[in-house]
């Protein structure tokens, strides 16, 4: 049999490549979505703010790169379906909290997860809604007295216009998570919100890169360094995504007929970064929140007010080394914090205890969880500290290289590239195992 290449088996397989196409027309649906304005809205007060740098440019930079430019527009997925994903840390973090939800999760694994997955969907709903409100607000702290939506208020006339933003919005949300799920059922599976974000975040390459090629001064030098620093990046990213520490178990024999065969030598793989992108979330979230909150009283009358307010935005804008060090120091906190949590619910010590399987010179049960927890932290430190430099990543290239402060040397944030690189990654070997399900020879497979 003549061998061909692994794309023209995935493309000959019928149910894969109707999986591929059904996945690439949601993920064209959701960008065209992308472009459906919030009923009302003031285009031009929201490019000023875009581009007037200083606080209000920071932040809303961050949040449009993640929603994939659609903050620029004020569209109706401006939120994406980031309420959903809080929705989900905020369930997770009440598991260790709140016994009766601790209990559900360890006494049913697979029932609890289908709690979770449901109440999940109803908790994003009044999520979406708050963080509308919450977006509209933080624009209109930066328009400088001028109009975002030509009708928004909570009285008067104002109050049904102002309700029917709201529900667009949500409804936004929950149209995109609902796209993702389409994705996850028939298309590839289990992809489907991550492929949503990873969609937002790629389509703005082009115009990252059209601005590249618009300084004649550092072009050259800036695209030859943006191939090397991004390449440099991705490289790091797969190498410590993949980092995993095998722990060895011990499996009991099982009995066939009258014999009882030998314990299997087994290993149970620690992952080096098991909290993702998350921490960044947290800590992006947390350190915006002062710089909006002391904006409300830069304009009070009192004069250390006023001044406090201009220096709180100045150090959580993102525009001061205080911020930076900050955003460092508490990426690798939280990646520590939410690896425990995470690892606190899967319990693999009673889990191994319940199959039998033993870590050798380990007691089964709570010892074997100690143990685990204490390799884990050990292995978590380089990953924290990865993510860590990742999220800094933009401030020390401009500390680094002279042209690095006025010019962006990533086509996509270095927090956007970890999620790029991940989906891909992840996908890939999701694509993989269909592959292999229908038989195809592994050496044909694209490495």
């Amino acid at each position: 049999m003549k061998q061909r290449s692994a794309w023209r088996y995935l493309w000959a397989a019928q149910d894969i490549r109707r999986k591929l196409l059904i996945t690439i027309a949601l993920l064209a649906i959701f960008r065209l979505a992308a472009h459906i304005p919030v009923p009302g809205v003031n285009r031009e007060v929201i490019a000023n703010i875009m581009a007037g740098g200083g606080v209000g440019g920071t932040v809303m930079g961050i949040l449009d790169m993640l929603s994939g430019g659609t903050i620029s527009h004020f569209s109706v997925l401006a939120m994406g379906v980031y309420p959903y994903i809080t929705a989900q840390i905020i369930l997770q973090l009440l598991v260790p909290i709140v016994p009766a939800l601790q209990k559900r999760m360890e006494e049913d694994p697979r029932e609890g997860q289908k709690w979770m997955e449901r109440w999940t969907y109803y908790l994003a709903v009044p999520m979406a809604a708050l963080q509308a409100v919450g977006q509209i607000n933080l624009f209109s702290i930066y328009a400088s007295g001028n109009k975002i939506l030509n009708n928004y208020g909570f009285s008067g006339d104002a109050l049904l216009p102002s309700i029917a933003i709201i529900i667009s919005m949500t409804a936004g949300t929950m149209f995109a998570i609902w796209l993702g799920e389409l994705i996850s059922e028939f298309g590839i599976r289990n992809q489907g919100l991550s492929l949503i974000i990873f969609a937002g975040i790629v389509s703005q390459i082009p115009k990252n890169f059209k601005t590249i090629l618009a300084d004649e001064q550092y072009r050259w030098i800036s695209l030859i360094s943006m191939l090397l620093i991004t390449v440099g990046i991705v490289f790091a990213i797969v190498f410590v995504q993949q980092g995993r520490r095998n722990v060895p178990v011990m499996y009991p024999g099982r009995r066939v007929g009258n014999r009882m065969s030998m314990p299997v030598k087994g290993t149970l793989p620690l992952m080096v970064n098991m909290a993702g992108m998350i921490p960044l979330i947290f800590a992006q979230s947390l350190l915006s929140f002062p710089a909006i909150i002391a904006s409300f009283f830069s304009n009070s009358q009192t004069k250390w007010v006023a001044d406090l307010s201009v220096n709180m935005q100045k150090w959580f804008g993102g525009s001061s080394s205080v911020y930076w060090i900050m955003y460092f120091f508490m990426v690798v906190g939280f990646t520590f914090f939410y690896t425990d949590v995470l690892f606190t619910q899967q319990n693999y010590g009673e889990n191994l205890k319940k199959v039998g399987a033993q870590i050798p010179g380990v007691s089964r049960g709570s010892p074997t969880q100690k143990y685990l927890t204490r390799v884990l932290r050990r292995i978590t430190f380089p990953g924290a500290f990865f993510l860590g430099i990742v999220a800094i990543l933009p401030w020390l290239l401009g500390l680094i290289l002279p042209f690095g402060k006025n010019q962006n040397l990533l086509l996509v944030s270095s927090a956007g590239l970890l999620i790029v690189v991940g989906v891909v990654r992840d996908t890939f070997f999701n694509i993989e195992a269909e592959l292999k399900v229908h038989g195809y020879d592994d050496n044909l497979l694209i490495r």
